[in-house]
């Protein structure tokens, strides 16, 4: 998008125009949405069924790939829309299905049997990266957080093949103590003391609050849960059946970092995906932000929106991030006519195209667009 291009978007008119879509969303949702989070919950639940079924015979990525989309389900198309209070306002709705009672207290790792707590995903995620998008202040922003990787003097080919391995842990290796760090500094402030200084080596080290915390709250009880007690639940058939799904288990949790970060990590990278330098001012120049910082991947079908997570909507999810998955299916053909209507560029191509753009911005190859506005 030219600099003219985008100084001549009528941002008034634009918000009016997003926020008419939206009203009449609201209008049309109803409680059949919530049937279909809970049926896409269903289809999560049965690929863990039956991987979970076949662990156990013997170490295989079948088995392994199916607990991986069953994880996969439960953070993307479950705790996601609904950590965002996409199903609290509807009626009828199971409370368990809201916000506010969500992966609370015991129902911990019934909800979100995940790295990160429930609260760092959603200071880190809900707040910081959706009113920050693009920006520095971005958590997810792929360009800056790689910076050390794009201005190291490695080969390209050595970097291409750091940033494959970084796909297969980078739950473990990054989101989670993200997630820890940012809602750590948010209480900070929230109770007016001084920011703890953040070094990589405090945040592991068990000799720092921030290093407890971390261990604590996050990766010992995905291990204890994940790696040890799922496993020991099969040993009443034998030691080799525990031990196939423990191995199943590691290749499981791999594949999931690898399916997750395949979807999410594109959603706002690329040589032609914008970056800001300032905080937006107005709903208009948010909304156009929104659109030019996001990238949606195939979308129409129940069936191929479950294997990306409806994140393959995530210029409508920007948008609206409290709607229920279901209408994003709805707006979409909307949107994408708006965008037209306005001369805004709405970018939707494969995944496979869209990771290489991804990759090629974090080794260094290319840069996101930035346009120097006056």
């Amino acid at each position: 998008m030219s600099l003219h291009s985008y100084q001549s978007v009528d941002r008034e008119q634009l918000a009016k125009d997003i926020d008419e879509i939206h009203q009449q969303a609201l209008a049309n949702i109803d409680i059949g949405d919530f049937e279909h989070l809970t049926r896409m919950e269903r289809w999560g639940k049965i690929c863990s069924i039956i991987g979970y079924g076949t662990a156990w015979i013997f170490p295989n990525p079948i088995s392994a790939l199916l607990i991986s989309q069953g994880s996969f389900t439960r953070w993307t198309q479950v705790g996601h829309p609904i950590v965002h209070r996409a199903y609290d306002k509807l009626k009828g709705v199971d409370k368990n299905y809201t916000s506010k009672k969500f992966a609370q207290g015991w129902r911990r790792f019934m909800d979100w049997p995940d790295w990160f707590t429930v609260e760092g995903w959603h200071h880190e995620h809900d707040v910081l990266h959706h009113y920050s998008l693009g920006e520095k202040a971005d958590p997810n922003n792929a360009q800056h957080n790689m910076e050390w990787l794009r201005q190291s003097n490695l080969p390209m080919w050595q970097r291409y093949v750091i940033v494959a391995l970084f796909s297969g842990i980078w739950k473990i290796s990054y989101y989670t103590p993200r997630t820890h760090k940012e809602l750590r500094l948010n209480s900070a402030r929230q109770q007016r003391e001084l920011e703890p200084v953040m070094t990589r080596l405090g945040a592991w080290s068990l000799f720092t609050k921030q290093g407890r915390g971390l261990w604590l709250h996050s990766i010992l009880p995905y291990i204890a849960y994940r790696f040890v007690l799922l496993p020991l639940l099969f040993s009443p058939l034998g030691s080799f059946a525990v031990i196939s799904v423990l191995i199943n288990s590691i290749l499981a949790e791999i594949f999931t970092n690898m399916h997750s970060f395949l979807v999410m990590i594109p959603n706002h990278a690329g040589d032609d995906v914008m970056m800001f330098d300032e905080k937006a001012k107005g709903k208009g120049e948010f909304y156009l932000r929104q659109i030019l910082g996001s990238v949606n991947y195939p979308t129409g079908s129940n069936l191929n929106d479950f294997f990306y997570g409806w994140l393959n909507y995530q210029i409508e999810h920007h948008l609206w991030p409290d709607m229920p998955l279901s209408q994003y299916q709805k707006v979409q053909p909307q949107v994408m006519a708006l965008c037209k209507k306005h001369n805004i560029p709405y970018l939707q191509q494969s995944v496979f195209k869209r990771l290489l753009k991804a990759v090629d911005v974090m080794v260094g190859k290319t840069s996101m667009l930035k346009l120097a506005v006056a």
